[in-house]
């Protein structure tokens, strides 16, 4: 990157946590580090968005885009109704008994071991997930910048842990909104900047992203291994939703911030109409970037720095080849598109369809290529990541946009990095303070002790999130398995809400446990996924888990209840 690019991007990180400790100084009640007042509901519905928005959100979502499609948005569509649900049903029980944490409610309505149960199913996942969402982008950005791993990972959770640790809830939601100002605007600059360098009208991108299966927006049909459909987004997808905005900390924090019950469900509502344009737009830049990509030549493989290493090694001549190929099938695959131009411009669909199908061969010969040279890396280092679909976009920023606005987009995916990041740490905190240092271990002592002990946990949790990224890299396969985590307990512990909310002749020990019960089914459907067991076999998408949890939680309540009150136990 070149000097003003480095300015641009300091400028913006440093303007961002200095402003969020100034403008949060001098915190001193519990009641205003852990709620804080500067609630408006548009505060709120910019602080959910972007705690919602992690870095991945904009690195790895137009590179599925540019491979995938946009099927993607169809993950959002039961959004605005989940939303809606929350406004009715949770959000005004939190505000009647002026709770700190969504968990506090379940002591009330059922008892101390149900609460600490659900908050420590909340710490374990949300704690591990704080490392993956400081380590997923540090990977990539290290790579990018040439940065030490380790440096990346100390650099973003320092800048996060210094202004949360500061101003607690209202440190979060301020710096939230110039996170999503400098997030959005530089999302809008980059799709301006994509829409200009395209060698073709905007008109016929769309004719090329149309052909080539890449505005794919929805899919009726019903698989349930298939994760992305709208029958998976208007059901599993509104499960994991109620549970996320529901019953996560993380976001309960944010709209609990509101200075009135009806600005907290504005704020909410706000994130579940905007969600899904953001979205769109972010996926639609990456359909661009295909397009693009399929007039001017695109690298055979994404990362830069690996393909670099292969080159000076001795499978250097096998890349060259592969590359000469790559470049002979992506000449064949223009002038075919040139020809496919000109019919569709003429209407004449007859004669564009043996263009199609002859594109779509291209692409699967292409792909081949890829899968070759994905292969030399593997043998040149075993332990390399060879998925490079999260460096699609930003490689471009950096091969084909101006000076200062490569800069801008590396802010982006700092700042989304910083956001979701501070939201966790700060609801981590608040849970481990109030839920069970405050309510078993140290329970009476003054407000500024639980202040204190609130910067503590929260700072505690930031290195423990920099620790885990740190040393992320010697497990295998984490990403992805900390993708499918919040699955994996989101389910159990929206069904202890709703248990809560909608079965009220449930006592404690029965919803405590069907709550193990169904965490143990999750995890033995999930273990056996694809495989099965004594013949039965099943292969369902993870989001179905949100589902599974919440529903089994209600019917295993209701049957234990039974049971409990058949046998006499107290419950």
């Amino acid at each position: 990157m070149s000097v003003l690019d480095w300015i641009v991007l300091l400028a913006t990180l440093v303007f961002i946590t200095g402003y969020g400790m100034y403008k949060t100084r001098g915190k001193k009640s519990l009641d205003t580090y852990l709620k804080g007042n500067s609630g408006n509901w548009w505060t709120i519905g910019l602080s959910i968005m972007a705690t919602q928005a992690s870095a991945i959100t904009f690195l790895s979502t137009p590179g599925q885009a540019y491979e995938d499609g946009m099927r993607f948005i169809q993950f959002y569509f039961g959004l605005p109704l989940a939303m809606i649900l929350i406004s009715i049903f949770f959000i005004p029980i939190y505000y009647k008994l002026k709770v700190y944490t969504a968990y506090e409610y379940l002591e009330t309505r059922f008892d101390l071991k149900t609460r600490t149960l659900t908050a420590i199913l909340f710490i374990v996942q949300r704690g591990l997930a704080a490392g993956i969402t400081i380590y997923a982008p540090a990977i990539i950005l290290s790579t990018l910048l040439g940065w030490n791993l380790t440096f990346t990972n100390i650099f973003i959770g320092i800048l996060v842990i210094l202004y949360t640790v500061s101003g607690g809830t209202d440190a979060v939601s301020i710096t939230q909104k110039q996170q999503m100002a400098v997030m959005m605007g530089g999302m809008i600059l980059a799709g301006a900047f994509v829409i200009y360098l395209l060698p073709i009208s905007m008109k016929e991108a769309l004719h090329v992203a149309g052909k080539m299966d890449k505005l794919n927006l929805v899919n009726f049909e019903f698989d349930l291994a298939d994760r992305y459909s709208f029958w998976s987004g208007m059901t599993a997808a509104v499960f994991l939703f109620l549970s996320y905005f529901g019953t996560d900390q993380s976001q309960v924090q944010r709209y609990l911030s509101g200075q009135t019950l009806t600005q907290s469900r504005m704020g909410l509502m706000m994130n579940g109409f905007l969600k899904i344009p953001m979205q769109f737009l972010i996926l639609f830049i990456g359909v661009l970037v295909f397009v693009f990509y399929q007039f001017i030549p695109s690298p055979i493989h994404f990362n830069q720095v690996q393909i670099e290493s292969l080159r000076q090694s001795k499978f250097g001549p096998e890349l060259v080849k592969l590359e000469e190929r790559y470049q002979e099938s992506f000449e064949k695959a223009r002038i075919t598109y040139t020809h496919l131009m000109k019919e569709e411009n003429l209407e004449n669909e007859a004669a564009a369809l043996p263009l199609t199908r002859q594109l779509k061969e291209i692409q699967s010969q292409q792909r081949v290529l890829r899968e070759e040279v994905k292969s030399l890396i593997l043998t040149h280092d075993s332990s390399a990541e060879t998925r490079d679909t999260d460096y699609v976009f930003m490689r471009f920023v950096m091969d084909y946009l101006p000076t200062g606005i490569i800069g801008l987009l590396f802010a982006v995916i700092f700042t989304a990095a910083m956001s979701s990041s501070s939201s966790e740490l700060n609801a981590l905190g608040s849970t481990t303070t109030i839920d069970l240092y405050k309510r078993s271990i140290r329970k009476e002592a003054p407000d500024s002790h639980y202040v204190l002990s609130s910067k503590a946990f929260t700072a505690f949790w930031g290195l423990g999130a920099i620790l885990f990224a740190t040393y992320a890299s010697l497990f295998e396969n984490l990403i992805q398995a900390v993708n499918l985590l919040g699955s994996l307990f989101y389910g159990s512990i929206l069904g202890i809400f709703c248990v809560a909310f909608f079965l009220k002749w449930i006592k404690g020990n029965a919803v405590f446990m069907a709550a193990i019960l169904s965490q143990g089914l999750i995890l033995f459907i999930h273990f056996f996924n694809g495989k099965g067991v004594m013949g039965f076999a099943w292969d369902i998408g993870f989001l179905w888990y949100n589902a599974i949890g919440c529903m089994s939680v209600m019917a295993f309540a209701i049957i234990c209840q039974a049971v409990l009150r058949v046998t006499g136990f107290k419950s």
